[in-house]
């Protein structure tokens, strides 16, 4: 049995597809035989994340964490965000000659820069220090890898997403009684790096759809008090308002793979957005989008899009192969 260690400063019960992603390939590795651990936040005293109180960060606990990574006993250690704790347990890595892989899951360079204005050549820095210590960096997309590469990251590996083709079908009730169709809809966090007020401000037919939350929520329905925000929603409660819409917009420009894509076409819904890497790399020319720098041309066109044929595409990801992608990238512990 591989024994697998997780380390992660994106955990329950955080919302985001960082956590999805992880939950869902530790539940199939544990299905294949492994014995899984994740370590995140939730074990340690926390503070909310300035500007994005939802957040946690651990505070102090390296001896704790130094004690849980060492009764586990890991075969493979995977690193799995930058945060506080992704830092704790590189350093311990380092210091007992563990080898161990990371994933780069967020374009931190873009949201800081877009929050706090810091230079995007400061964060590269800092982020190739973190992620060039382990044997490798996994990336979900071809794009984000051959971008890592000319960052100066070394060992590169790709490591796409899935979609759970069980919960995320087209046949749902209506979530939506009442409004105004077309529904165009988004889901995800409701921050600035998501670009979101690109989807509200457009001219749009029928009604506009906000699933999910975060630090800007407030200020997005007072600036556009026409939209519904439903808050989160998960499981059953986020297919059906997938399968519900007739359009999934993605205004995102700087998500390293939008596993939120994938979902909506697994409920017959087709998807509009910018032609820009995410995008590209999930649908690319598949006839399930439009991706269009109009994004409101982008919305109308994929108005006539089959939504059969966006759930024929969607069944071609699977979380087994992600998975099994996973598990062939880890290193053993001693080299």
């Amino acid at each position: 049995m591989s024994r697998i260690l997780i380390i992660s400063d994106a955990w329950r019960p955080q919302v985001n597809g960082v956590v999805r992603t992880l939950e869902t390939v530790s539940d199939h590795l544990k299905r294949d035989g492994c014995a899984v651990e994740v370590i995140g936040p939730d074990r340690f005293r926390s503070v909310p994340m300035p500007s994005y109180p939802e957040i946690r960060l651990a505070i102090g606990g390296g001896r704790k964490l130094a004690e849980m990574m060492r009764d586990f006993a890991p075969d493979s250690v995977h690193i799995a965000t930058e945060g506080p704790l992704g830092w704790r347990a590189r350093a311990l890595c380092r210091d007992w000659g563990w080898d161990f892989t990371t994933s780069f899951h967020t374009r931190f360079p873009d949201y800081l820069h877009a929050r706090t204005r810091i230079p995007r050549s400061l964060a590269w820095a800092v982020l190739r220090r973190f992620h060039n210590a382990g044997r490798g960096v996994f990336a979900a997309t071809r794009s984000l890898c051959e971008e890592l590469t000319r960052q100066g990251f070394s060992n590169v590996v790709a490591w796409s997403r899935g979609v759970d083709l069980e919960r995320f079908t087209p046949n749902d009730p209506d979530p939506f009684p009442g409004r105004r169709r077309p529904v165009f809809l988004y889901a995800g966090r409701v921050a600035v790096e998501k670009n979101i007020e690109a989807f509200l401000s457009l001219e749009l037919p029928g009604s506009k759809v906000v699933v999910g939350d975060g630090p800007q929520r407030a200020a997005l329905q007072r600036r556009f008090p026409e939209a519904h925000f439903t808050g989160y929603r998960t499981g059953r409660a986020l297919a059906s308002a997938y399968a519900g819409a007739d359009v999934f917009v993605f205004p995102s420009r700087t998500d390293t793979f939008g596993l939120v894509l994938l979902e909506a076409l697994a409920c017959g819904t087709p998807v509009a957005a910018f032609p820009v890497a995410g995008p590209l790399d999930v649908i690319g020319d598949a006839p399930v989008g439009r991706l269009d720098e109009d994004l409101r041309a982008a919305c109308l066109a994929a108005l006539e899009i089959d939504r059969a044929a966006c759930r024929a595409y969607a069944e071609g990801w699977s979380w087994e192969a992600c998975m099994r992608r996973f598990r062939r990238a880890l290193v053993p512990l001693k080299s």
